[in-house]
């Protein structure tokens, strides 16, 4: 990492950043003050004075994560306006984030964002935005909208979760499964939203 930041300079980036390179190179482990000390050349207090010991870094990383994986759905689906053709691009994008950063990917789901922290609200006002954006939806109700995104999410996020602890041992290709849980889903929602015409 070069020269170690000193102490009197350190930003709270500087320290997301520095766990997110200890969770890329270690694992989910190595998410803790103490190694990302170690990784910065400082004290542990010094993290401290920015954030609130292991959860707050936990809290930190996450939330940079979640950034990160919103922006990158966010470009690789700019300019397609078909809605199946979104959840398509949009849901590879998703499995392809995993596969690329399995314990970035790990360390995002779990993450139990609170609807009452305005920063953590941020993020799901703008993941539930570009969901219905992406998927056209805007002439469902709110509840309508959250059945789907659960919907959804927990079957993508299933899906990638049993293929991340290698329980798909059939010989089927999981990318064909992938695809035709996919034309499954977009079956599901055209039923919804003409349910709600």
């Amino acid at each position: 990492m070069g020269r170690p930041l000193k102490e009197n300079s350190l930003t709270p980036q500087d320290i997301v950043n520095a766990a997110i390179a200890c969770l890329d190179k270690e694992g989910e482990s190595a998410l803790g003050v103490n190694r990302v000390a170690k990784e910065l050349g400082i004290k542990p207090p010094a993290i401290y004075k920015h954030l609130d010991g292991n959860s707050g870094l936990r809290r930190a990383v996450a939330l940079e994560i979640w950034r990160h994986y919103l922006t990158n759905c966010q470009s690789q689906t700019a300019g397609i306006t078909e809605p199946h053709t979104l959840l398509r691009i949009g849901a590879q994008a998703t499995r392809s984030f995993a596969h690329r950063y399995p314990v970035r990917y790990k360390v995002m789901m779990q993450y139990q964002m609170q609807p009452a922290d305005p920063e953590e609200a941020e993020i799901t006002q703008n993941a539930l935005h570009f969901f219905q954006r992406s998927l056209q939806l805007y002439e469902l109700s709110e509840d309508a909208l959250i059945d789907v995104m659960r919907m959804v999410n927990a079957a993508i996020y299933g899906f990638i979760a049993r293929e991340q602890l290698e329980l798909m041992t059939l010989t089927r290709s999981t990318d064909q499964s992938y695809e035709v849980m996919l034309d499954a889903l977009i079956v599901a929602i055209d039923h919804i939203r003409q349910s709600h015409n």
